[in-house]
């Protein structure tokens, strides 16, 4: 559970479109990138003079040949020659993965194409929000893809026969007496229920239904387990559609989901894990014993076209909560006057943008614990090492790198990024944005909290970079701003992403989940800096459910029941989450190297990290379940130094000691920073 109170959030006031002024955002230099895809191809064009979404759930449909899937919970969805393939996945598990299989159950389309040279684009994005995307199928079809819903909603905008495939054969063919409603069983053993707005006139031949001309709403929905009561339910919700969904930051950790709906009665969609444990029941009925199977759990019914999630407050403070050991006080000036000696900015070989962050965070530190235990001898040294270090990077004076602003899709990119998509692992293509520019928000912050003059006269530069991947304008429904909204955040499944504009057949993914708690945290202090309440407010709230959903998908205790018990029974933690997929190995490592599994989930070690890892019977559990890979050959003490960090929480005297074996740490790490975290257990 999170369990620390924010005194500063108690009376915020409601967020719902932006935490900045104008003329706080600084406008990095302008250029146009050699390796970035036009997104003309597959938005439409009234949407393209606003920044666009970079690492959205429906990214697959506006990226490549826009070809790959997506999942839209519960079903997947797949575009293809004018046509919307619709699968209810099945879900393979092993002792290494888990993951969804897209099998193309149904096929939907126009039956002749009264428009064929019409257009070469297989779909259009003709809106989008933050739940869902609406997406035409030329020539006729309108589907409205709303996360959650369990119904696939599409509107046949001209009069049209309309076909519907399976790869199955329909063994069953059922309409009801007013034929707006048919019961379709495949011989997978799949039930499937089409309801119409008008009455519509299927026939069906072998695996093919095809209709005769018909303009309406048409919606599908699988038949969970075949059940009559589950059918009842969605006869009843089946009249009432949503078409579009928003989060609305409605003050201290509080988010509402409105969904904008059409037709009669109430409207039904589906809650995953999280939603339920976070859910205001007031504002919801759950449908008991409806839900749908998802490699993200159960996706259970739930009525109201109104949710309030009220995810735990977190605290944001620039030292630990219980303050630091006064008898270790000798030890870590020890160490953190060896430290400060090493800073020397012209020693700095790097020119990445990720690596080299994560330097100005790990000097960061050093400035708050000096100031936490009362050495400020050292805060001179470490603020002119900031100075020397960001600077560059703000100003455009950086030798080999820097930031630059990218207009077609409304973002910052790398000058190294800017003509090859592996440069800064991918920063230039929108890949890992929140990772990279969270380790520069941090040593900002605190470059700011010890020199305010400094922090005056960088702000519209600090500013430009936290908005880049945390603004709250509404993209295509704010023309004055310069970054997409939450471009990492997703805000259904309460959690980031930082694939960026790369296709993948498995969707999204993230590996690091406290680098992206680092990403909202270090931002949140950042509004501590500027005495700006909202940008503290929105940092905590998104800092809080990144952790409520690290706690959720990624963190596997022994008794959980999310995932398989084959997998559950050989993973303490995912490596790469993945939309459709639980992966055990890491992109940098095999699945057996679990101290490096551990250690991506737990870098950078800071204040927040004890709430992040705040069960401490789960820790126990991931520390014993890597311990054994810390005897491999060629483990270095880098990564060995996270899992004596975890092994601090409950074994503190035996950490300590293994601490001090350590001949090196992580680069963003350091022994001072290691200390510090065991002394203020």
């Amino acid at each position: 559970m999170l369990i620390f109170l924010s005194f500063i959030l108690l009376f915020t006031p409601v967020y719902t479109t932006t935490i900045h002024r104008k003329s706080d955002v600084y406008t990095f230099p302008e250029f146009k990138s050699t390796v970035l895809p036009d997104p003309s191809a597959f938005f439409s064009p009234d949407l393209l003079s606003s920044p666009l979404p970079t690492n959205s759930f429906f990214q697959n449909l506006v990226i490549g040949n826009g070809d790959q899937p997506e999942y839209i919970h519960p079903y997947i969805i797949q575009t293809s020659n004018s046509s919307l393939a619709l699968s209810y996945p099945s879900i393979f598990t092993n002792s290494s993965f888990t993951q969804q299989i897209f099998t193309p159950d149904l096929n939907i389309s126009v039956s002749n194409n009264p428009n064929p040279n019409r257009t070469n684009r297989t779909h259009v994005v003709s809106s989008f929000s933050d739940l869902s995307v609406t997406l035409d199928v030329q020539p006729s079809l309108r589907f409205f893809l709303v996360r959650g819903s369990p119904f696939l909603t599409f509107q046949v905008l001209q009069n049209v026969p309309i076909s519907i495939s399976t790869l199955h054969k329909v063994r069953a063919f059922v309409p009801n007496g007013s034929k707006t409603k048919y019961k379709i069983g495949l011989n997978n053993g799949q039930v499937w229920i089409l309801y119409s707005s008008d009455p519509i006139k299927l026939t069906t031949e072998g695996s093919k239904i095809t209709s005769e001309s018909f303009r309406g709403v048409i919606r599908i929905a699988l038949l969970p387990n075949g059940d009559s009561k589950a059918e009842s339910v969605l006869d009843k919700f089946s009249s009432c559609y949503p078409v579009a969904g928003h989060a609305l930051f409605r003050g201290s950790f509080n988010v509402e989901y409105r969904w904008k709906d059409r037709g009669v009665g109430d409207l039904l969609m589906l809650a995953n894990p999280l939603h339920l444990r976070l859910i205001d029941h007031k504002s919801i009925k759950v449908v008991d014993g409806f839900k749908y199977k998802s490699v993200d759990g159960d996706l259970v019914g739930v009525v109201g076209s109104s949710w309030v999630l009220k995810p735990d407050p977190v605290k944001v403070d620039w030292y630990s909560s219980k303050g630091v050991d006064k008898e270790s006080y000798p030890q870590i000036v020890k160490a953190l006057d060896e430290d400060v000696k090493g800073l020397n900015s012209s020693n700095i070989s790097t020119t990445s943008s990720y690596f080299y962050g994560k330097l100005v965070a790990r000097a960061a530190r050093m400035a708050l614990i000096g100031e936490e235990i009362g050495h400020v001898e050292v805060i001179p040294k470490v603020k002119q090492y900031l100075k020397d270090t960001i600077e560059p990077w703000l100003d455009g004076t950086f030798v080999g790198n820097g930031f630059l602003y990218d207009k077609s899709w409304g973002g910052l990119i790398t000058t190294q990024g800017s003509n090859s998509t592996t440069a800064d692992f991918g920063f230039g293509i929108y890949n890992d944005h929140h990772f990279h520019i969270g380790y520069f928000l941090y040593g900002i912050a605190v470059l700011a909290k010890i020199d305010p003059i400094w922090g005056r006269k960088y702000k519209p530069q600090a500013y430009s970079l936290m908005l880049d991947f945390m603004t709250l304008s509404k993209g295509s429904d704010d023309s004055d701003s310069m970054y997409t909204r939450l471009r990492s955040f997703d805000l259904w499944k309460l959690h980031s992403w930082a694939a960026g504009l790369t296709v993948f057949e498995n969707g999204r993914n993230q590996e690091s989940t406290s680098e992206a708690v680092n990403a909202y945290y270090s931002a949140a202090l950042m509004g501590l800096a500027y005495e700006d309440p909202s940008l503290v407010a929105v940092g905590s709230l998104l800092t809080s459910m990144e952790i409520h959903a690290t706690q959720t998908w990624w963190h596997v205790k022994e008794d959980d029941k999310l995932y398989a018990a084959n997998f559950t029974s050989e993973n303490r933690v995912v490596g790469i989450l993945w939309s459709i997929k639980r992966d055990s190995v890491l992109w940098f490592a095999p699945a057996e190297f679990k101290e490096m599994r551990l250690g991506i989930q737990v870098l950078p070690l800071l204040p927040v990290t004890e709430i992040l890892f705040s069960d401490l019977e789960y820790v126990k559990q991931l520390v014993e379940w890597t311990l054994p890979s810390l005897k491999r050959e060629g483990v270095t003490d880098a990564w060995r130094g996270f899992v004596y960090a975890l092994e601090g929480l409950y074994e503190k005297d035996i950490a300590l000691k293994n601490i001090k074996k350590l001949t090196g740490h992580d680069d963003g790490n350091s022994l001072s920073n290691m200390l510090w975290w065991i002394f203020s257990r």
